[in-house]
């Protein structure tokens, strides 16, 4: 059976530290497994092969390096004891280069580009972007050196929170990207590669209250109302705006990828691409109206916002870029101080619904509540016929 030991290898320059590898040795064949584990001539045990704990400013350093050495011959033992159970004959390469690629599933960057990666193959483009900022701030805290699984602990996240609200990050977004990181750690922890350690209970996972980014019924009218025929651009992204208006405050991504045939018998149907939640929604005469205004024959596409088969992704990124520039000029030229977004309409709609008295439970608060699973819940449960009934009333306001 193979064995593991732990060597130190000294600087030849003086005063400088050495580097810990192991050693593993099947059958008289020799292979070396470096680390990036450096200590000093004096930090190591080379009767005991370990490192001596010396009090100062270097002992947490090698209390760490000892756990992280424990850890990892610990994972080559396991490695060694899974080859002799599965196989007759392994090399000593065989040990090491799996040892490499348990390394590789430690690295925190690894599994978040994985968990990316699905993502991007389930058609969730919003929530693989919002992963792929988050990966890219929680690098640029690493200053983009890798960091393993096992090391994700409630100081680094801490020393994370104070790095985001010193760059001045608002207190949401910082919850956003922790909440984001917890729920791939969570999935690492479930998937056995590594144990649950609580790192995020010292830092900020809620959601704080913010001013409401809604227009009053008044303002979505002025807006559908103004005259744009000789700006195509504003008139397009006003358009569109008032479409996600119309259809209770739809994303801006699920419009872009409706198909015409999502629209059945009176019926727009679609999964939500962030949450898989199948949407039905009564179909109107203003929503027909835009629809006409922008018809294209040769597409599969309801509305002209993906015009080619390939790059669907730019194509939608591109054009949501576009329209809120323009809808920040549609707000100038109305005078609003709040900044027109797409995401405005959808929240002016569960603003709107619910200052009609329209029941918590039917409009569920959408925009408005604290939990997104809350929300779901309550959507998840509604007849769509009272949904439906809520946004013709809604509607019928602006006519």
């Amino acid at each position: 059976m193979a064995t593991v030991k732990v060597k130190y290898r000294p600087s030849i320059i003086a005063d400088k530290e050495g580097v810990i590898y192991y050693q593993i040795i099947h059958k008289r064949v020799v292979r070396q497994i470096r680390t990036d584990y450096h200590i000093f001539k004096q930090e190591w045990d080379g009767r005991k092969s370990r490192v001596i704990i010396v009090i100062g400013n270097r002992e947490e350093y090698l209390i760490t390096v000892n756990k992280w050495i424990i850890r990892d011959v610990k994972r080559i033992n396991f490695i060694i004891g899974m080859l002799e159970s599965s196989v007759n004959e392994y090399l000593t390469d065989d040990i090491v280069e799996k040892y490499q690629d348990s390394i590789k599933e430690q690295s925190f960057y690894c599994l978040m580009d994985r968990v990316i990666a699905q993502l991007i193959r389930m058609n969730k483009d919003q929530t693989a972007a919002n992963y792929t900022a988050t990966l890219k701030s929680f690098m640029r805290f690493r200053n983009y050196n890798d960091v393993s699984l096992d090391e994700i602990n409630s100081d680094l996240m801490v020393e994370y929170e104070a790095y985001l609200k010193g760059k001045g990050i608002v207190l949401n977004t910082v919850s956003f990207y922790m909440r984001i990181l917890r729920a791939v750690y969570n999935r690492a922890v479930k998937n056995g590669l590594t144990e649950q350690h609580n790192p995020f209970k010292y830092v900020y996972t809620g959601i704080a209250r913010t001013v409401k980014r809604a227009l009053s019924l008044k303002d979505i009218k002025q807006i559908k109302n103004l005259d744009l025929s000789k700006k195509p651009t504003m008139d397009f992204a006003r358009d569109m705006f008032m479409f996600s208006f119309y259809t209770r405050g739809m994303s801006f991504i699920d419009m872009a990828y409706l198909k015409k045939r999502n629209l059945h018998n009176g019926i727009l149907s679609y999964y939500r691409r962030k949450t898989g939640q199948q949407m039905l929604i009564k179909w109107e005469k203003c929503m027909q109206d835009i629809i006409d205004k922008y018809s294209i024959v040769h597409s599969d596409y309801l509305l002209p916002i993906i015009k080619k088969s390939n790059g669907e992704r730019q194509q939608y990124r591109n054009a949501l870029h576009l329209i809120n520039n323009k809808l920040k000029e549609i707000s100038v030229l109305a005078g609003f101080e709040t900044n027109l977004t797409m995401y405005v309409s959808r929240h002016s709609w569960a603003s709107a619904a619910k200052n009609k008295n329209i029941p918590i439970s039917i409009i569920s608060e959408g925009m408005g509540h604290n939990s997104e699973r809350i929300t779901q819940i309550y959507l998840a449960s509604l007849d769509t016929s009272l949904i439906d009934k809520a946004n013709i009333t809604i509607i019928e306001d602006l006519f």
